[in-house]
């Protein structure tokens, strides 16, 4: 029942308060990556043992302070609490939506395309009003999974300790997992552990999506478009939320100035403004199930 309370109370603070808006953790963590990557990675030349170390040297010591912090009689229940707020990001999802949709909606395609640069990594300076639609709603989608349904996960697998080896290492993703000459070898440790990570946590979400949306539709488009994405854990979880939708997603997009023909996503029509809300209404609609489940499993076990 203390891992429930503390779960309520973590999502609770990010709703009510979003992330911290100064002197975030991860922040800090990230001009500490960069350290240890300029020193290990000099001009590109670091191999896969050297990215191995760099990944231990910045995930191990933090979660294991996190797991010793978290033994600490009473005080260590807020640190559990802390560690779970500042991992997950349901709000701050909300809060790149809405003002994307605002502009889609008041036909400020210029400010729509600048909102959507923000939060995805393919050039956004062409899109027209479909494609920051899709753009959008295929990063609330992605993100919900990470940012949020994962970080839950973790957290009720191994408390802070979890939480934040997750996050950490979804961090180290996010920064050197890149197949570029300068990470192709030295972020493949950081690709593949995120990956590892992600694996369960991505199914449960895609498993989410299908019975919060239409499911029959949901569960076609993971079973059949998921193996030709090319993330293994994208695949499910996106297919399964542009089925979930009724959206036809996925398609060409341009990334570092490279066109990428990408396999489509789901079934319907093309994304519009109003589907960036549904897409993170689903996402919201999933952690509600996942909350309700989590303290019918917790009275059960009681």
């Amino acid at each position: 029942m203390s891992l429930v309370l503390a779960v309520l109370a973590a999502v609770t603070l990010d709703v009510a308060l979003g992330e911290p808006r100064r002197w975030h953790p991860l922040a800090g963590f990230g001009a500490l990556v960069q350290r240890i990557e300029r020193a290990l990675n000099p001009a590109g030349s670091g191999d896969r043992a050297q990215g191995v170390l760099a990944w231990c040297l910045a995930v191990l010591p933090l979660t294991l302070l996190a797991g010793l912090l978290a033994q600490i009689p009473y005080l260590g229940w807020c640190v559990q609490v802390l560690a779970l707020y500042l991992a997950i990001g349901l709000r701050s999802l909300a809060e790149h939506a809405e003002p994307i949709a605002d502009a889609l909606e008041a036909g400020d395609l210029p400010r729509a395309r600048e909102q959507v640069g923000r939060i995805v990594s393919r050039d956004t300076r062409d899109l027209n009003e479909e494609g920051v639609a899709r753009a959008a709603s295929e990063s609330m989608l992605e993100n919900g999974s990470d940012a949020v349904f994962a970080a839950l996960f973790w957290f009720v697998v191994a408390g802070a300790p979890g939480v934040v080896l997750y996050r950490l290492s979804n961090t180290l993703d996010a920064m050197w997992g890149y197949r570029t000459r300068r990470f192709l070898r030295f972020g493949w440790a950081a690709a593949r552990l995120d990956d590892l990570l992600n694996y369960l946590p991505a199914r449960l979400v895609a498993l989410t999506y299908a019975l919060c949306g239409q499911t029959s539709l949901a569960r076609r488009c993971w079973r059949e478009q998921a193996a030709s994405w090319d993330s293994p854990n994208a695949g499910p979880v996106m297919a399964a939320g542009a089925g979930a939708l009724g959206l036809a997603l996925g398609g060409a997009a341009v990334y570092h100035g490279e066109l990428h023909q990408r396999p489509p996503l789901g079934e319907g029509a093309a994304p519009a403004a109003a589907d960036i809300r549904r897409a993170l209404q689903l996402v919201q609609s999933g952690v509600a199930v996942w909350l309700v489940l989590l303290c019918v499993a917790a009275a059960l076990y009681a």
